[in-house]
């Protein structure tokens, strides 16, 4: 089974990124301009929150709020799922299934050191299927 380490080396090192005082209306413009569903916010090198799409559309849009005037820290969630290099993919997807989460920061001695999205499992499993399918195919015509 692959582990979140080997799906990491296959991605850009990069972590998008913002601080918890940065208005929210920042946020979203890196979002838009990374392509990216979700932040994670940091304070300096640890990990504050994480903040979505989803917290954005029910914290701001839905509260009358404005994305101008109010802090990322007021909005993100606190509570953040993480996994570690050594994980599982099927512990990530079943993460995500269980908690209905779409991004998972990865933290190494908490260090962060990547984020998958569901994206990215899905990838991975899709991957997995396909090389058991070819595996079971030779199997059978051998």
């Amino acid at each position: 089974m692959r582990t979140v380490r080997q799906l990491l080396e296959a991605k850009s090192p990069e972590v998008i990124a913002i601080r918890p005082e940065a208005p929210v209306i920042d946020a979203i413009r890196l979002m838009a301009e990374r392509q990216v569903g979700a932040l994670l916010v940091m304070d300096g090198p640890a990990l504050a929150g994480i903040l979505s799409e989803r917290d954005y559309a029910r914290k701001i849009v839905l509260q009358g709020r404005s994305s101008k005037d109010t802090p990322v820290r007021d909005i993100m969630t606190l509570t953040v799922v993480t996994v570690a290099p050594g994980d599982s993919i099927d512990r990530c997807m079943q993460l995500v299934t269980d908690r209905r989460i779409r991004h998972l920061p990865v933290l190494d001695d908490g260090a962060v050191v990547g984020v998958l999205s569901i994206g990215d499992l899905v990838k991975a499993v899709i991957e997995l299927q396909r090389q058991d399918i070819d595996q079971l195919q030779r199997y059978i015509a051998g």
